[in-house]
């Protein structure tokens, strides 16, 4: 009774001060941390009273950390529910808490829940890996649909709408993500979204399988574990980009070839063939599975004789055939796309970057990650030499050409991601490993990766739980191209601007985003998500700047004589000689405010042109721009 008592009254209180605050006229986020924090300092007095009666300390049972994070971890979770039900589906928000109230319970249920003797230490670590797993998971579900898209999402959902075998940027796999997820769910943040976490599990089943065959079914929890959580591919299973079905490819790649290199199955060059070439329509990274492929085959005994079979070169032939409409789009565009990601970035201006890469290495998979993975790789981890050689390879191989390449050009942040689906599996055997005689620097990285792993799901909860609901005392980023905080509001504010317009002139005007490709995509992806109806958008392509795909969906020649609406964070975007020859008249440009929740997130400056010319005239006249407020 006293048990069933130190749970029950904390959430009756819970809900109860959460309504009470809420009729109040407390905001969403103000009423649901109050009422949690004060349920779980209830909980903690109910408990600790409890175990005293029973004769055994609560800090015996559960440590002052481990019932923080729990919290913060219950916390984020049932902001996430809150978030979906209440914003997202319009539930009363009385309601909603209900929920948000038994999915807290859950995750602090499940987070107290201890084992019974330290025998049970094994099927403890087992048990921490599921729970935290299924942790990560819910809270990409839940969150999925409410956090605003990225630029990036949002200008992939326009690849969508022009659905073709290749684009300038990316091969066409995303695009075709997009198009079945909104298929399904709409044209929302989930339906945009949705793909990217199935690709996270894809991913996820066959890292699990790969690193059974090599190391057991212990270590396949544990990989199963880090391609949940880690950065890079926790990301990947939550925001949709070309990352997303690489990453699946790359993983089931792996594992189909190390079915056909290590275990001599004929039938996995087949599997291994179409993994690839769906990589290859998903980004053309995982052209360097290629060469791993073929140095394993040249250095390990056993698999040279794969060079006498025609099972690789049919393997070789599906991908290239899978791949042939990316091929077919480049010859027919003078192959801009290869170009865009090869010749154009090896003729960018040398610029030493190797320090970059690492840097990428640590944020992708953490300092841990990286302590793991050289550790594992600098000393006999126990493996047999030609599961060792096949993954070494598999993971150096790949960061060894963009180590070269980082010497004299820049790189990004996600470059090297999906490699690190290799390294997965000896990072696993380093976490479960049960040698009690560990020591060192393989010690210390054993008893790091717990609390590794839950730092970064509290730092996932809270900043997702900041994105939809805020955070108290934390303002919201002007930067809503890195932190989406404000772009359906903008959508919103911009789609009035244009219908006074509208009402003005007669016609309807194009939105340009004086960016590459931001604020179009931004704009015409919630205004369909609002209307349910198509915006016509374009970029700064039209007056002399760069707009990727936006050049090829709204040419220059077909907006002569038009009016355009003119979008940009900076008022000097809007005036100048460069711009102001492509019109033959202008209004003032406008300052306005966005804000959400009744908070300023920054300013931006709106500016009519009037016929639109494509070709500049020989001498514009001049205007002023000053700025009306």
């Amino acid at each position: 009774m006293k048990r069933l008592l130190a749970t029950a009254w904390a959430p009756l209180l819970d809900a109860g001060l959460f309504c009470a605050l809420i009729a109040a006229g407390l905001s969403l986020q103000a009423s649901h941390m109050a009422s949690f924090t004060v349920a779980m300092t209830l909980n903690y007095l109910l408990k600790v009273r409890a175990a005293n009666v029973e004769g055994t300390p609560l800090r015996e049972q559960i440590s002052p950390w481990r019932w923080v994070a729990v919290g913060l971890m219950a916390m984020f979770l049932r902001g996430g529910v809150l978030g979906l039900l209440t914003l997202r589906w319009g539930w009363p928000a009385q309601v909603s808490i209900l929920f948000a109230v038994l999915a807290g319970m859950a995750v602090t249920a499940s987070g107290f829940a201890q084992a019974k003797s330290e025998s049970e230490a094994g099927e403890r670590a087992r048990m921490l890996a599921i729970r935290l797993i299924a942790y990560a998971l819910v809270l990409r579900l839940l969150y999925l649909g409410s956090v605003e898209l990225l630029p990036e999402e949002a200008y992939y959902w326009n690849y969508s709408r022009h659905l073709d075998f290749g684009y300038l940027d990316h091969p066409p796999m995303v695009a075709w993500l997009i198009r079945l997820g909104t298929a399904v769910f709409g044209q929302s943040q989930f339906g945009v979204r949705i793909g990217a976490l199935g690709c996270g599990i894809v991913a996820s089943l066959f890292t699990y399988r790969l690193t059974r065959n090599l190391f057991g079914e212990a270590s396949a929890l544990g990989a199963v574990l880090l391609a949940q959580t880690l950065p890079f591919f926790f990301l990947s299973g939550l925001l949709m980009t070309p990352d997303s079905p690489l990453t699946a490819a790359w993983a089931a790649s792996l594992y189909y070839l190390e079915r056909a290199l290590l275990a001599g199955r004929r039938g996995a060059w087949w599997l291994a063939g179409l993994a690839l070439g769906i990589g290859a329509i998903s980004k053309y990274t995982i052209g360097l599975l290629v060469p791993v492929a073929a140095a394993f085959m040249l250095w390990d005994t056993q698999a040279r004789r794969w060079w006498r079979s025609w099972e690789p070169y049919g393997a070789a032939l599906l991908a290239a055939a899978i791949f042939s409409p990316v091929i077919f789009w480049n010859a027919e565009h003078g192959w801009a796309s290869f170009a865009f990601q090869t010749s154009r970035r090896i003729a960018e201006a040398s610029k030493f970057a190797l320090h970059k890469l690492l840097a990428s290495a640590i944020v992708l998979i953490t300092p841990t990650g990286v302590l793991a993975v050289a550790a594992s790789f600098a000393g006999d981890d126990g493996s047999a030499p030609r599961r060792r050689r096949f993954i070494q390879l598999a993971v150096l191989l790949p960061l060894a050409v963009f180590a070269i390449f980082s010497l004299r050009h820049e790189v990004k942040l996600d470059w090297t991601g999906a490699p690190w689906t290799a390294a997965l599996p000896v990072m696993a055997v380093g976490m479960i490993s049960a040698n009690a005689k560990l020591s060192g620097l393989k010690a210390w990285i054993r008893a790091a990766w717990v609390p590794t792993l839950v730092t970064l799901l509290l730092i996932y909860g809270a900043g997702l739980h900041y994105l939809v609901l805020g955070l108290p005392g934390v303002g919201y980023s002007k930067h809503i191209e890195l932190l989406p905080v404000g772009w359906r509001d903008f959508s919103r504010q911009v789609a009035l601007t244009a219908a006074q317009i509208r009402a003005d002139t007669g016609a309807e005007p194009l939105i340009v985003g004086m960016d590459r490709y931001a604020i179009a995509s931004e704009l015409a992806f919630y205004a369909a998500e609002r209307t349910a109806a198509e915006l016509e958008t374009s970029s700064a392509h039209l007056f002399d700047g760069i707009g990727l795909m936006y050049e090829r969906w709204t040419p220059r020649e077909r907006q002569e004589g038009r009016n355009l609406l003119l979008i940009a964070w900076d008022a000097k975007e809007l005036s100048g000689q460069t711009i102001e020859s492509h019109a033959e008249r202008w209004g003032p440009i406008e300052d306005e405010i966005l804000t959400r929740d009744g908070q300023v997130v920054r300013r931006y400056y709106h500016r009519l042109a009037y016929n639109y010319r494509s070709v500049p005239r020989p001498s514009p006249a001049h205007e002023s721009g000053e700025v009306s407020r």
